[in-house]
């Protein structure tokens, strides 16, 4: 069934961490552009192509941005149809806690840092506003 002209723009994003069952860090990307958003922190990933699933998108965004293949955990269930989180109002985000199987992330695309963040300093770089809601999600299931 084709989309229809207000249906969002399909986003995907990796919130990478150590352990998918009891994370003890997260990765938080800086971005680069566009200007409204650059120096800002966010989850990796992005658009989903034409002919292409969500998961498949989610691999090659991450490889594409940070160089690194992952594992591919639980689905972080946000409050849009189909557990996607609202990016604006003409973009909804699937996302997904990810493990690093392969590679050293790295800021290779669209970012210019990369950083661990402990449950101590989660808060500590200026996530996007739409990324506040994911890292509140992810902090529930940080070890103890």
């Amino acid at each position: 069934m084709p989309a229809e002209q207000n249906d969002p723009i399909e986003v995907v994003a990796a919130a990478i961490v150590d352990d998918l069952e009891s994370p003890t860090v997260l990765l938080a990307a800086r971005r680069t552009e566009p200007s409204a958003l650059a120096g800002g922190w966010e989850f990796a990933g992005g658009k989903v192509d034409p002919g292409e699933t969500d998961v498949q998108a989610l691999h090659r965004e991450i490889r594409e941005e940070l160089g690194v293949e992952v594992e591919i955990g639980e689905l972080l269930e946000g409050p849009l149809e189909r557990g996607r989180w609202p990016l604006g109002t003409a973009y909804a985000m699937s996302v997904w806690l990810a493990v690093v199987t392969e590679g050293v992330p790295a800021p290779i695309e669209d970012h210019d840092a990369v950083r661990w963040l402990t449950r101590d300093d989660l808060y500590a770089v200026e996530w996007l506003p739409a990324d506040l809601p994911i890292v509140d999600a992810v902090a529930t299931r940080f070890r103890p």
